[in-house]
């Protein structure tokens, strides 16, 4: 099997699925941390920039009579609960004409989401595990692209060959994962593509991956971010993830590829061998994440006619939203704060991509104080 349907099996199995089987995998407890995981502080910004799109789609021509609010990903509801609770003290015209949707996987969160909003749980419209089929006003993606199941290719002297699954012959089983069964033991292969969209998306970008290297091509994320530009009617995307542009993704900075996993607040790296990668190990017991190419996402929602904004590091996004935040000031000495937009950490890895549908291109305040990528 591909790389990908390998990852959406150990990830996204209902049964047996990383994500499925609880419904909280990060924080202190959990395998990795989130900028929700901070605190509220980042929910709460993340307010004053929708609270503003809500302010820039009343003054178009054709006024809101509701304004919905879909986050991909959503988990268990904190960052939205964060966010709710925001708009309820400080922006009651947004809180009483927002309605929320939940976009998540797991069965498991979703049912944890009513005990998570609690008082907030009143604007909740929808909980499900695909996007509305309809919507006007944002749709946040936090931490959702990169989790997405994505192929693995690697450049050899002959040509692009993409990297498989198989069962070890050899060694056909492994130690149990998490308590259950014990499980196939397994190692790569490689052979042709299984799409000629493999080459096609690096041919798009005009990538040429030089012999020996490693890469991901997340296809059903750009396919995600199609359909999502489809469904908005009118109104914004925002996008954080940690990943860079095409031209520093594909290259010999990352030759090695991104795909790695993580337990237990650590990383293994992406790979432990050459046939069985640390990423292949424990499959339904860990966290498998890979690198977003945004030069591939934002031309996906350009092209379904949608406007980039901004293209920055979360840091620079978040000092805006403060700077123009006179409440929210004393946050500047705050630890939740400083983890936020900390360089090296979340501030530098997390990008924050900004897309507008219907509304041109205005000047927001997460994007006043800087625009820049690291």
């Amino acid at each position: 099997m591909t790389v990908a349907a390998f990852m959406d099996l150990a990830l996204y199995d209902p049964e047996l699925g990383y994500y499925a089987r609880a419904a909280r995998r990060t924080g202190r407890a959990g395998d990795f941390f989130t900028s929700v995981d901070v605190g509220p502080l980042f929910g709460e910004l993340l307010e004053v920039q929708i609270a503003e799109m809500f302010r820039v789609l009343q003054t178009s021509d054709s006024r809101l009579q509701t304004f919905d609010l879909i986050e991909a990903g959503a988990g268990d509801g904190r960052l939205a609960a964060d966010i709710l609770r925001a708009a309820r003290a400080r922006n009651p015209s947004l809180y009483e004409s927002l309605r929320l949707h939940l976009v998540e996987a797991s069965a498991a969160a979703r049912a944890a989401q009513p005990a998570t909003l609690a008082e907030v749980g009143e604007r909740l419209v929808s909980s499900a595990s695909a996007l509305p089929e309809s919507f006007e006003g944002v749709l946040i993606a936090n931490e959702l692209l990169d989790a997405l199941p994505t192929h693995q290719v690697v450049m050899r002297e002959e040509g692009l060959h993409e990297v498989y699954v198989q069962a070890n012959v050899a060694r056909p089983f492994q130690g149990r994962g998490e308590g259950g069964p014990e499980r196939p033991a397994l190692r790569t292969s490689e052979a042709p593509p299984s799409t000629p969209a493999l080459q096609q998306y690096l041919d798009a970008l005009d990538i040429q991956l030089e012999p020996g290297w490693r890469a991901e091509i997340n296809l059903l994320a750009v396919e995600w971010m199609r359909d999502a530009a489809r469904r908005l009617r009118r109104g914004f995307i925002i996008i954080i993830d940690y990943g860079h542009e095409a031209r520093d993704l594909y290259s010999a900075s990352h030759a090695g590829g991104t795909l790695t996993t993580f337990a237990v607040h650590r990383s293994a790296g992406p790979e432990r061998g050459p046939a069985a990668p640390a990423w292949l190990q424990h499959p339904g017991g860990q966290d498998l994440t890979a690198h977003v190419d945004f030069t591939s996402i934002r031309a996906a929602a350009e092209a379904e006619g949608m406007t980039t904004v901004a293209f920055l590091d979360q840091t620079y996004f978040l000092l805006g939203l403060l700077s123009s935040s006179p409440d929210l000031q004393s946050a500047i000495s705050n630890r939740q704060f400083k983890v936020l937009v900390m360089p090296g950490g979340l501030g530098s890895t997390h990008k924050v991509l900004i897309l507008a549908k219907g509304v041109g291109t205005p000047a927001l305040q997460g994007c006043s104080f800087k625009v820049r990528v690291t």
